[in-house]
């Protein structure tokens, strides 16, 4: 499974050309690669498909691992402004339409979680199994006027490049190359786009947040101890009200982790995938 020094030596590479994509008919770009049981992976606001660059490195070897570009992110179609977290997660159920997916691993991360949690909760055995990497879930009223507040900037000041660094990424040197390529990430994202996906994230902790008693899945819900919006404490009590649920803490890394610790993502994502409907 590639390291961030395999990245590092890769990176002028996803700068430049990043990853082939097909595109459906109504406009959603993916990139899929290997054959087996469906790998979606959906990324996060402002984020591209190959932020999920070493889980497609990793899993490509035993499943059909398709990534996809988040509406107004990288080549898909954008939504309407104003669409909020439900619209995203029809989009969503009309990708696997498109695709002919009648029964898929999802794994979605931040604003993507939000995403994968809604398809579980309302998609049925569609979702045969769920990851929610540094997802929120009912945020605390200092977190909620943030994030609103970060919400209503964007018809502002545009997209802020530098904030969510400093949110997502400590100052170590192993972020370092991750830190890089996603303020190459942020530059490249469509301002609409942007703030049609932010301003639904930022409404969207409470949308599902009541239904994971009802998910049938194994539900992984995985972050970084030092991720300060999507926190250990919210993975804990997701995994509690899910009746196969539990909960991974990276200790020492924070949002991105799994660019940051892509090998230890990659074995929890690994032991997720081989967790029967009837386990945990």
């Amino acid at each position: 499974m590639p390291t961030m020094e395999t990245m590092d030596h890769d990176k002028a590479d996803l700068k430049t050309e990043g990853l082939f994509r097909k595109h459906t008919a109504s406009g959603t770009a993916y990139h899929e690669v290997g054959e087996g049981a469906p790998l979606v992976l959906i990324h996060g606001v402002g984020m591209r498909l190959e932020a999920w660059s070493p889980q497609i490195a990793g899993f490509s070897k035993s499943h059909r691992v398709i990534a996809v570009d988040m509406p107004g992110h990288g080549e898909s179609a954008g939504l309407p402004a104003g669409s909020k977290l439900e619209a995203f997660v029809g989009w969503f159920g009309g990708f696997l339409d498109e695709m002919a997916l009648h029964e898929v691993n999802v794994a979605g991360h931040s604003m993507g979680a939000l995403v994968a949690g809604g398809a579980a909760a309302t998609f049925g055995k569609r979702i045969k199994r769920v990851a929610y990497l540094n997802g929120v879930y009912r945020r605390d009223a200092e977190a909620t006027a943030a994030v609103l507040a970060r919400a209503a900037a964007i018809s502002l000041v545009g997209v802020d490049k530098e904030g969510p660094l400093l949110r997502w990424f400590g100052d170590d040197a192993q972020s370092a190359v991750a830190r890089e390529l996603t303020r190459y990430w942020l530059s490249l994202v469509d301002p609409q786009g942007y703030a049609t996906a932010y301003a639904a994230f930022a409404g969207g902790d409470e949308t599902y947040a009541d239904r994971w008693p009802d998910v049938g899945a194994p539900a992984l819900f995985l972050t970084g101890s030092d991720d300060p919006n999507s926190t250990p404490l919210m993975a804990e009590q997701m995994a509690a009200a899910a009746p196969k649920g539990w909960a991974k803490i990276v200790e020492g890394h924070r949002h991105m982790v799994n660019l940051t610790a892509p090998d230890i993502v990659n074995e929890l994502l690994a032991e997720w995938l081989s967790c029967g409907e009837d386990a945990r």
